[in-house]
């Protein structure tokens, strides 16, 4: 869509949490917010649909074999315009988070600190 790209060439997207599934043999990106275009009329796009990226059959089959086997997660890195004036997406395997409680974690670092703290009120 053309306000699609004019808002995404001024640099309007947050991709913060934003990834990829392969669906029927397609790359499709997930939570990418491109703003609506200021300059554009009512006709707008919705700004976290879906959208499809291009990639050889090759590179896909290639990046859903790593995906189901080593349990890892496409993201992208970065957008950028290329010289012809395409938007492009770099995407990257990552491992995904952890689900386990952090709260352990979290007060382990808060007693940690505390310690730290009391030395160095007692060194002084």
């Amino acid at each position: 869509m053309g306000t699609e790209v004019k808002s995404s060439k001024a640099g309007k997207i947050n991709f913060k949490d934003s990834f990829c599934k392969i669906e029927k043999g397609e790359l499709i990106l997930y939570n990418v917010h491109i703003s609506p275009y200021s300059g554009a009329s009512i006709f707008n796009h919705d700004p976290e649909r879906p959208r499809k990226l291009l990639l050889h059959k090759k590179e896909i089959r290639r990046l859903q074999s790593k995906v189901k086997q080593e349990g890892l997660t496409i993201i992208p890195l970065e957008f950028y315009v290329n010289k012809k004036g395409l938007i492009k997406v770099k995407i990257a395997l990552a491992k995904g988070l952890k689900k386990y409680d952090k709260r352990e974690k979290i007060a382990e670092k808060e007693y940690e600190r505390r310690i730290r703290k009391q030395q160095k009120y007692e060194n002084i």
